[in-house]
């Protein structure tokens, strides 16, 4: 089975089928009837004991059995939450494999350019030895010392750019994209349009960091041979960005979000679990997932070595990390499953903060009526369209959504 980008959703449905024919699977009870697609089919023992002699069969009930150490409990007292959230910080911190890095160059401008009330500036960042990282910097007119403005860290989706985000010409090309999606994408220019200071950057090995020699699942299995992780590199160059731009004179260095699309939601979450004093704000532009459940219901579907951190799931999962964001502002824009929204609500509730998060769904599913698998049990062994039906996901209409994002952290900021 080949890996597969977690949320391109140009060809992601296109591309799994949610086809499994392997032997030991049977089917599973749980789904409703209403459910499309293939009745559910997992692993079943046939054996008295109960255990598997498929490796496969095995490490999928260890995983539905596993529970992480460090999950959120809605049981908590806000002293043991206090406590949680810094085991959650410290070990995150350990998963992320950060190099030790001796001083490096400060990030360099390139050029600069006026734009209609801002202005686009290209730099180069050198986060460790050997590395360079383009990222665009979007500027307000009026942001300066003496007013200094919001600032929000932008990071694409799957196959997204800094172009992109900026509302520029692909590399190499002299046009932008006549398409709703692409314009709705441009997640920068929406903020710096906002007043806000938006930096944007390209996710590792793609767009300007791509390799003809080495493509991202390939470069993701080496660097997890060396100690690292896609994701761990993803959030170290990202975090070497937020500590700069919280320094430059123009930045309000008391309001600086992270704002994901995506594949760039979790460096989001990241980012804001780990400096708790630089990121006052998260936008997750994308639907509530817990890939430990996700990865049960769906056979141990392979989600691409890109968005594996080893050792993760022992300790704890993404809305475990959102949780862990209590009580700071946190927006998601595309739904998602109702019992993880719910972990993380009770969490933001036990902080004495409920209002600080906010979400919306997709617009097939704004209306409660149409949500009707809120009461449901997660079936196990079901396809990756039949999961997004339970996480009321829209995939056709995955995309950065500003008429969300933008006026909920622009009140948020107080703008």
């Amino acid at each position: 089975m080949h890996p597969m980008p977690r949320r391109d959703f140009l060809g992601i449905v296109a591309a799994t089928g949610g086809a499994l024919g392997a032997a030991g699977l049977e089917a599973a009870e749980g789904a409703p009837a209403s459910l499309e697609g293939p009745p559910p089919r997992t692993f079943v023992s046939g054996r008295a004991d109960g255990r598997f002699v498929e490796t496969a069969g095995f490490l999928h009930k260890y995983l539905h059995e596993l529970r992480p150490r460090l999950e959120y409990r809605p049981e908590m007292t806000r002293d043991e939450f206090a406590s949680w959230q810094r085991a959650v910080r410290e070990k995150l911190r350990e998963l992320m494999c950060f190099p030790e890095v001796p001083a490096q160059p400060e990030p360099k401008r390139i050029a600069s350019h006026a734009r209609g009330g801002y202005r686009l500036e290209h730099w180069e960042a050198y986060p460790e030895p050997y590395s360079v990282v383009p990222f665009h910097l979007l500027v307000p007119d009026g942001a300066s010392p003496q007013s200094p403005a919001p600032a929000v860290l932008c990071f694409p989706g799957s196959t997204g750019s800094k172009e992109m985000l900026s509302g520029e010409p692909p590399l190499g090309s002299t046009a932008v994209p006549d398409d709703p999606k692409w314009r709705d994408n441009r997640m920068a220019y929406h903020f710096v349009r906002r007043g806000f200071v938006a930096l944007a950057i390209d996710s590792p090995a793609t767009n300007e960091l791509d390799s003809a020699l080495v493509r991202r699942e390939a470069l993701a299995l080496n660097a997890i041979w060396m100690g690292r992780s896609y994701e761990s590199i993803s959030v170290f160059q990202k975090a070497r960005l937020l500590e700069w731009l919280a320094r430059q004179p123009y930045v309000d260095a008391r309001r600086i979000a992270t704002s994901g699309h995506s594949l760039g939601a979790k460096p989001a979450d990241i980012l804001g679990v780990l400096y708790p004093d630089l990121v006052a704000a998260v936008v997750h532009n994308d639907f509530v997932c817990n890939w430990h459940e996700r990865a049960v219901a769906q056979n141990l579907n392979p989600p691409g070595a890109h968005q594996v951190v080893p050792g993760i799931f022992q300790w704890f999962d993404y809305t475990d990390l959102e949780a862990s964001l209590a009580p700071r502002p946190l927006l998601f824009t595309e739904g998602g499953r109702p019992n993880q929204i719910a972990k993380i609500r009770r969490a933001y509730e036990l902080c004495g903060h409920p209002e600080a998060i906010a979400l919306y769904h997709y617009e097939k599913y704004s209306d409660p009526a149409s949500r009707r698998l809120d009461d449901a049990e997660l079936p196990i062994g079901i396809t990756m369209e039949q999961y997004f039906e339970y996480a009321y996901v829209d995939a056709a209409r995955h995309r950065f959504r500003p008429h969300h994002a933008v006026p909920w952290l622009a009140g948020v900021f107080g703008m």
